[in-house]
């Protein structure tokens, strides 16, 4: 809790917090602790929490904040972390859980250096580091082959172009090494934020837009292989960021793990043993690209309430952090071989014992009851529910580093 004083600042008062969870969901007492302090920061005007909120090291998890300075450990170190859905065009009978497994071990290596050399350039991005790119990390970060299991919202569905039993790829990275440069690179004055318009300010935006722009490059980069190891090609669906800010009326949006609509959808991720969802967001911004995409546009669509902070969950959210998680499931042999099959007949690919224990399905909350949540506020509503059939985490016994 160190790491969350707030700032000396004699003027500095709460702001009002909007929360879009019931009091039927399980919100860890530190985190709404966590709240509370960046409510107090100088410049603080709107705060945004979402079901899947919990515990984080400069600020809670699962939230938005809206200020008139940039606070970068708002963001953290793995800026532009994001998930991105693609459409599989496999059909389901043609997937071989092992012999597919097997195949996506080439996630683990990345880009070639002078291929990933090459994608930099291409992207304008010839000056940032070319290691790692493509490649997932540690921590929460998957590749994950789903199905399409239910289809909720029919009309949304087949505009998207997804009918039940389609094959999708869920990925979830973010800028590795690069976004934890960036963000230990800096002095010591954003603990108080960056006014706008500063030296400051300016060269940790040039930064992070960069770190952001390299993240969602290598969430397709991955997207590109994962494809390639099955035989296959993709389409890519959305690509939403939830580690990032950004100007947003007249201010500047935070989002620490929570989820910014692309084309008005967003992906939630649930555990490697619990179903994910598609959701529409319900706002009326990406009604342009729906047009110009020669989709229909939804006249029953309805507006989130602004008070979202034009965001939303990103995935379930943790219920026990991960040294609590040592405590609950022994590292036995017979155990680390039980988790690697999920309920719905999948396959987990983590080598290394300690994530596979700290990533257990049961370390989050039910992301049934978080796209419930959002539903009832009217955040966002479910188009599809995609089931996991093999979760890449690491080929490895030690993964590196978590970002």
């Amino acid at each position: 809790m160190g790491n969350l004083k707030v700032p000396d600042d004699k003027a500095a008062s709460a702001v009002s917090i909007t929360r879009f969870y019931t009091r039927e969901t399980w919100i860890e007492g530190r985190a709404e602790d966590q709240l509370q302090q960046v409510s107090c920061w100088p410049g603080m005007s709107a705060i945004a929490a979402f079901p899947d909120l919990h515990p984080g090291r400069h600020g809670p998890v699962g939230a938005a904040f809206l200020a008139d300075r940039i606070y970068p450990q708002l963001v953290g170190p793995d800026i532009g972390c994001g998930m991105a859905l693609f459409r599989l065009d496999m059909p389901r009978r043609k997937l071989r859980i092992d012999k597919s497994a097997r195949r996506l071990r080439v996630l683990e290596a990345g880009l070639a250096e002078d291929a990933a050399l090459s994608a930099l350039s291409d992207a304008g991005l010839a000056c940032s580091a070319p290691h790692g790119l493509g490649t997932i990390g540690g921590g929460n970060h998957f590749c994950e082959v789903q199905v399409v299991e239910t289809v909720i919202d029919p009309y949304k569905a087949q505009n998207l172009g997804i009918a039940r039993g389609d094959m999708c790829l869920l990925v979830h990275s973010g800028s590795r090494s690069l976004g934890a440069s960036v963000f230990n690179g800096i002095d010591d004055t954003w603990k108080d934020g960056f006014l706008p318009g500063s030296d400051s300010a300016r060269q940790y935006l040039d930064l992070h837009n960069k770190a952001n722009r390299w993240a969602k490059l290598s969430r397709s980069m991955i997207a590109g292989l994962a494809a390639d190891a099955l035989n296959c090609d993709l389409e890519p669906i959305c690509d939403a960021v939830h580690n990032n800010v950004e100007p947003w009326r007249g201010a500047w949006l935070h989002r620490k793990g929570a989820a910014s609509p692309d084309r008005g959808t967003a992906p939630l991720a649930g555990s490697r043993d619990s179903l994910s969802y598609l959701m529409d967001c319900g706002t009326s911004t990406h009604c342009a690209a729906d047009l110009a995409a020669g989709r229909e546009i939804d006249s029953n669509r309805k507006a989130a309430p602004d008070t979202a902070l034009g965001s939303l969950s990103h995935g379930a959210g943790r219920r026990y952090d991960r040294g609590s998680m040592h405590g609950r499931i022994r590292k036995t042999r017979s155990g680390l071989a039980e988790m690697s099959r999920t309920r719905f007949g999948g396959m987990v690919i983590c080598e290394n014992p300690d994530l596979m224990i700290e990533e257990a399905g049961h370390a989050y909350k039910d992301s049934a009851s978080v796209a419930a949540d959002l539903e009832q506020f009217g955040v966002a509503s479910r188009i599809l529910a995609l089931a996991p059939l093999i979760t890449y985490k690491t080929a490895r016994s030690d993964p590196g580093d978590t970002q």
